[in-house]
């Protein structure tokens, strides 16, 4: 499949580079490799990127892009969300093709995750 055209990449603002890290190992299983000590690639998450230090962060709420992960469990992804230190702050609702629920992690960057089980 040409790439051409394709998204191929995505940058993360958080707001604390460790805690970020930390979260996203934990619940997800992602890693990274560090590029200095603003930014850190992210390995294992289905598409290349990387975090990077910022004030900012990103909610649908002030019209950012809502990145989307992909759970064979909500429920256990939801319980290990909130043990690493995540809120959700949209409870698991029903749409057409499956099931989903947005949270945000320890910096405040909301997410979202659904399941078609």
């Amino acid at each position: 499949m040409s790439q051409h055209h394709k998204i191929n990449y995505i940058e993360i603002p958080v707001k604390g580079l460790a805690s970020s890290k930390a979260f996203f190992k934990q619940v997800f299983g992602w890693s990274f490799v560090d590029y200095g000590d603003d930014y850190a690639g992210i390995v294992g998450a289905g598409i290349e990127g990387g975090l990077f230090s910022s004030d900012l962060t990103v909610s649908t709420k002030t019209g950012s892009v809502l990145l989307v992960l992909y759970s064979e469990n909500l429920a256990k992804t939801q319980q290990a969300i909130i043990a690493a230190g995540g809120v959700i702050v949209e409870p698991t609702f029903d749409f057409p093709g499956g099931r989903r629920f947005h949270f945000a992690d320890v910096n405040g960057n909301e997410y979202a995750v659904w399941s078609d089980k």
